[in-house]
């Protein structure tokens, strides 16, 4: 009889555990951001290699990589310089569980070299009309 009780009671746990386990969302995460001279892949991402900053005279590109992006979602990367929006991308999911690694920015140098200041790259993921991650770099020089 214990036996049976026990038993019981382990496949309630186990069939909550589950069910649980079934409705469980990863959280959508910012995996990576930063400042480059050059477009980026997932590879290079995952390699956890430093990557080229960006000077006067070299591309610049900003780039966000996020995971568990659901359909729906509005996931946006600006290349900013002092603050200001100089170049942004963004996209639209439309499939869930998704990641997504989206860039802005120039790989070919502005006439003159990229103007002095303090930039950053930023990404947003909206989801419903509300912002659901966010974050952006420390501002560098492109020296």
């Amino acid at each position: 009889m214990l036996t049976r009780v026990t038993f019981a009671l382990l496949v309630l746990v186990l069939g909550a555990s589950l069910a649980f386990a079934e409705d469980a969302q990863p959280e959508t995460t910012i995996l990576s951001l930063g400042l480059t001279d050059r477009k980026v892949d997932k590879t290079d991402l995952m390699k956890r290699m430093i990557l080229p900053v960006p000077r006067y005279d070299t591309g610049g590109i900003a780039y966000g990589w996020v995971a568990n992006a659901k359909k729906g979602d509005h996931v946006e990367v600006h290349l900013r310089k002092d603050g200001t929006s100089l170049v942004h991308n963004l996209r639209d999911v439309t499939e869930d569980d998704t990641d997504v690694l989206l860039m802005a920015g120039k790989t070919g140098v502005p006439a003159g070299g990229w103007p002095k200041g303090q930039y950053t790259a930023k990404v947003t993921v909206t989801r419903g009309g509300e912002t659901i991650a966010e974050q952006e770099t420390d501002p560098i020089p492109f020296e």
